[in-house]
């Protein structure tokens, strides 16, 4: 079945790639990814029901903006991969550079749809079927970006991610309106030396937060 074809879900991918332009080979690995997601949806829950009218300008397009705050990066992480996004949209982009994404899910149902995708994309991207915790310990390579979207509070983010930032990684996490208030709880257990705030340019209330160069607080200080 064609989903991309009927004429809603066109109109939200023009709108979407009119946010976000991608080539043509890029375009086709996105039509095949969605259309795959599409079929899957209907016994996995990849996404929100009440989305799937909107998957490119919810979906894709957030998950896109996500390549411009990072130009230049090739090897990325993306923790709780779920549906695909943000990584498995950034390997479609990415799927003629020399890069690799790592795509962490420990959901068998999701993990599985997720090898399927990058199969059908032809997508430069890599399927860990384990939980974030155990490949964070067990990840030895270099870093560029680790991402999340829609995974946890920021706090707790920070502790998945903070191995892989403390080898040179930037996080980019796509967050909501509540990102303030993550911030502030996270600065009583994290000293945040470089981070701030990008407004989405998909969701009014949504921004991403980009940081690096994290380190814990000590005891005393979080005694205090």
């Amino acid at each position: 079945m064609a989903h991309k074809d009927t004429p809603d879900l066109k109109a939200d991918k023009a709108k979407a790639l009119s946010l976000h332009p991608v080539s043509r080979e890029t375009e086709v690995r996105l039509d095949r990814f969605v259309d795959l997601l599409l079929t899957w949806q209907a016994k996995t829950n990849l996404i929100a029901p009440s989305t799937i009218g909107q998957i490119w300008t919810r979906h894709v397009a957030d998950s896109l903006q996500l390549l411009s705050l990072a130009p230049d990066a090739r090897r990325w992480i993306d923790l709780g991969s779920g549906g695909g996004f943000p990584g498995l949209v950034i390997a479609c982009a990415l799927a003629k550079a020399p890069a690799r994404i790592h795509l962490v899910e420990s959901s068998t149902k999701k993990a599985a749809f997720l090898r399927e995708a990058t199969r059908v994309a032809d997508a430069p991207a890599i399927v860990h079927a384990m939980r974030i915790e155990d490949f964070v310990d067990s990840f030895t390579e270099s870093v560029d970006v680790v991402t999340a979207r829609a995974l946890a509070p920021l706090q707790e983010l920070l502790g998945f991610a903070s191995p892989l930032l403390q080898r040179g990684g930037q996080a980019l996490f796509l967050k909501g309106q509540d990102v303030d208030s993550e911030l502030t709880e996270a600065t009583k257990y994290w000293t945040l030396s470089n981070v701030r705030l990008e407004s989405s340019r998909t969701d009014p209330h949504g921004r991403i937060v980009v940081l690096d160069g994290i380190t814990p607080r000590s005891t005393r200080e979080l005694a205090q």
